[in-house]
């Protein structure tokens, strides 16, 4: 399989995608990578490439600032529209990029193109969750709103990558909402779960609150990407702050300290299971192409994770088994 990387996606650009696809280089040596991005500043980093790992020349970059559309359609030659040509072109079986996410969402809907059947693809990241198997939540940020028919295929999209990826048999698929109850929740809410109720092919388990989230009750979350994407950036916000606080209180003392050496183990571990970077990225779903968007802070190590969650996919067969369930064909 190939893989093209935006190398010059993300804030931590080339240097963390080079490191990321010398390391996944080196673990998967049937799996060709190729770095798009300006080979001035790439050839200097990679002295020692392995002969997986190859540079394809983008002379432009999109920012994170940049208007997606506009930015996409006149940077032709930018690192991220070129990565996503060659999986239109069968160049590529998939694309990781750590950059602009409107920009990458766009990419995705003109350039590799849009899956028969889907309205709107959906970003589609792993929650953690106490239990570890974690929860993933669609859509958190493609698309700001959506229609009771848009959160239908979230559910059965999401439902086959569980399957498929994952390896659950029945994904459980719940509905993020301000209550239990069925008759809970605004007109979209309300909408879509007798819809969801009703489909095939899907375990649905009801309304889920954002509170019961992380105890792991369901496989698949289901919302618009408003409410997604707020739920998101609580999480991650709530993270950082508990472990920055954590931090300050083992600093206060002597003693503290000597209890913070004795807790280290367990407290990477904790931290371990909140770490984005140890999931890599998430897929765009419902796009005629596997696409994989990186957090926009990640290093190597979230690279790397990105070209495994990507190996995964591809071998699951992920995006044709969408769409022969979405066409039924």
């Amino acid at each position: 399989m190939l893989i093209a990387i935006d190398a010059m996606g993300g804030d931590n650009a080339p240097e963390c995608n080079v490191e990321g696809a010398l390391s996944a280089a080196a673990e998967w040596s049937d799996t060709q990578l190729v770095l798009v991005g300006d080979e001035a500043r790439l050839e200097p980093l990679l002295k020692n490439k392995p002969s997986n790992v190859t540079v394809r020349h983008a002379g432009e970059v999109i920012g994170s600032d940049e208007e997606p559309v506009k930015a996409v359609r006149r940077k032709k030659d930018s690192s991220m529209v070129v990565a996503g040509r060659m999986v239109r072109e069968g160049e590529a079986d998939a694309m990781i990029s750590s950059g602009n996410t409107g920009a990458l969402m766009t990419t995705g809907l003109l350039v590799v193109g849009r899956m028969a059947g889907i309205e709107r693809p959906a970003l589609a990241p792993m929650i953690p969750t106490l239990d570890d198997v974690g929860v993933l939540a669609l859509d958190l940020g493609a698309n700001m709103d959506a229609t009771p028919q848009h959160l239908v295929q979230y559910a059965l999209m999401g439902s086959i990558y569980r399957n498929k990826v994952h390896g659950i048999a029945k994904p459980r698929v719940g509905l993020l909402n301000v209550g239990t109850e069925p008759g809970k929740g605004n007109e979209l809410t309300k909408e879509a779960y007798p819809l969801l109720e009703a489909l095939q092919g899907i375990n649905f388990v009801g309304n889920v609150e954002a509170r019961d989230v992380l105890t792991g009750n369901c496989d698949v979350l289901v919302c618009d990407g408003f409410a997604g994407n707020i739920l998101l950036k609580t999480l991650e916000g709530t993270a950082g702050a508990m472990f920055s606080l954590l931090k300050e209180q083992f600093s206060k003392s002597l003693k503290t300290k000597l209890g913070a050496a004795i807790l280290m183990p367990e407290l990477r571990s904790l931290k371990g299971k909140m770490d984005y970077k140890e999931h890599g990225g998430a897929p765009l779903l419902g796009l005629s192409g596997l696409v994989v968007k990186g957090h926009g802070s990640s290093d190597g190590n979230a690279v790397k994770n990105a070209v495994r969650q990507a190996r995964i996919a591809l071998q699951a067969g992920l995006v044709s088994s969408i769409s022969k369930e979405i066409s039924g064909k």
